[in-house]
């Protein structure tokens, strides 16, 4: 099964290897690892997506409360938060195909944030499900890079 889980921590240096530490030490295959500071310069927020059953989970969670640094750790549920994702995608647009991939854009309400001779690059946001029907759209059209933030949560 897929978790969420936020955990707060203080800004410091040591602290993602200690949390990663933490659960691939527990057996869990991190889905995606998001870190940046809050608007509290003195902390950061780390979101991980990973997969592993709920007892395992629970240990972990308890673990993670007691490592040095952590301040708060949240597991989420679809009905407790509001989950995003960020991609940024690179595809082929000479001018024939150039207004549909607008198009396409339009519906999933993304941004084309560069326009070159024969590329665009493509801004979404929007959950999991948004991103993959959009990557699945767009797939066609040559993808030539991708990068995306993997989920990140804050509780409703």
């Amino acid at each position: 099964m897929r978790h969420t889980i936020s955990v707060l921590v203080e800004n410091k240096f040591g602290v993602l290897a200690r949390v990663a530490g933490m659960f691939s030490g527990r057996g869990f295959n991190i889905d995606s690892l998001n870190v940046a500071p809050t608007h509290d310069a003195a902390l950061s927020r780390i979101t991980v997506v990973l997969k592993g059953d709920d007892s395992s989970l629970d240990l972990a969670i308890k673990q993670l409360r007691k490592l040095i640094n952590v301040v708060e750790v949240t597991d989420f549920t679809k009905d407790q938060a509001v989950l995003r994702e960020l991609l940024l995608v690179k595809v082929e647009a000479d001018a024939k195909v150039r207004s549909e991939i607008m198009q396409i854009c339009d519906i999933f309400r993304a941004k084309i944030v560069n326009v070159a001779t024969h590329e665009v690059i493509i801004e979404l946001t929007g959950d999991e499900g948004k991103v993959a029907a959009f990557l699945g759209l767009i797939e066609p059209f040559k993808v030539t890079e991708l990068a995306r933030t993997g989920q990140l949560a804050l509780t409703r």
